[in-house]
C-alpha cells in the first residue's frame, strides 16, 4: 500500500511545548526524568506563527483536542478545510459540521477513496449523510492512501498533527496537535488542500443514497463499531 502525508518541521519556543510532552511520556513509560540544559536548551525565536501544542489521551478526562475541534467549528464564519484519513466522528462534531454548514460556512471534508482500514471505510460511510445533508462538500482523494490530518478555519488558523476524526484519536489513544494562527501558513494549507480536491470526486448524497440494500446492511453493521474505531 502506497502512502502520502505531510510532514513539519517546528521551531522556535513552542518547541519547549513538544519537549515537555515528550518528556512526561518519557518519565511515565520508563520512570526515568529527563532534566538538565542537554534537554531543555534555550529556544529562540522563530517564524511568525503563535502556535499551542494540544495533547491528549485517556489518562485525563480532559477531551482537549474534541473541545478543540468544536469550539474551531464554532467560531469558523467563512470557511472550513478538513483532510482526515479516518472520518467517524461523534453526535456532537457532527452536529459542530452541520451548524456550520446551515449557518453560511462552507465546510469541506477531504477523505480517502479507499481506506487502508475496510470496516473504518465503510462505517465512515455509513455516517455521511449526517453531514451531506446539512451543505458540508465531502470529496475522496485517490491512491495513494493520503494519511494527511488537517483543518483550516477563515484562512487563519490551523490544526495539524496525530488526531483523526475518530472515537479512537478522541477518546482512546495518546494524541498530539499543533495549533496555529497563521494567515500565512493556513493559505499555504489551504493552497495543499485545494490541489487535492483537484484531483479528487466529490461525493454527494444521491450516491450515498444509491447503495444498494446488501452495501447499507454492511456500512450500518460497520458503523455499530464506531465507537472502538
Amino acid at each position: 500500500l502506497q502512502i502520502q502525508d505531510t510532514q513539519f518541521r517546528i521551531e522556535g519556543p513552542v518547541v519547549a511545548q513538544l519537549r515537555d510532552v515528550f518528556a512526561d511520556d518519557w518519565l511515565f513509560t520508563t520512570g526515568e526524568a529527563i532534566d538538565g540544559p542537554a534537554w531543555f536548551p534555550e529556544l529562540a525565536e522563530a517564524g511568525d506563527a503563535s502556535a499551542r501544542v494540544i495533547d491528549d489521551g485517556p489518562d485525563e478526562n480532559l477531551d482537549r483536542l474534541r473541545w478543540t475541534l468544536l469550539g474551531a467549528l464554532a467560531s469558523a464564519t467563512t470557511r472550513v478545510c478538513i483532510a482526515t484519513p479516518y472520518f467517524l466522528p461523534d453526535e456532537g462534531l457532527i452536529t459542530g459540521l452541520a451548524m456550520a454548514a446551515r449557518r453560511g460556512v462552507h465546510v469541506e471534508i477531504q477523505i480517502p477513496e479507499t481506506n487502508n482500514l475496510l470496516l473504518v471505510g465503510w462505517a465512515s460511510t455509513a455516517q455521511l449523510w449526517q453531514v451531506l445533508e446539512p451543505g458540508c462538500q465531502v470529496y475522496l482523494v485517490p491512491p495513494p492512501f493520503d494519511h494527511t490530518k488537517l483543518m483550516v478555519v477563515d484562512g487563519a488558523w490551523s490544526l495539524v498533527g496525530s488526531a483523526n476524526w475518530d472515537a479512537r484519536s478522541l477518546r482512546l489513544n495518546f494524541e498530539l496537535d499543533v495549533e496555529c494562527y497563521s494567515p500565512a501558513l493556513a493559505g499555504r494549507l489551504e493552497a495543499l488542500l485545494d490541489d487535492k480536491r483537484r484531483r479528487a470526486k466529490e461525493l454527494h448524497l444521491a450516491d450515498v443514497d444509491a447503495r444498494s440494500t446488501p452495501i447499507r446492511l454492511r456500512d450500518g453493521l460497520a458503523r455499530l463499531l464506531t465507537p472502538y474505531l
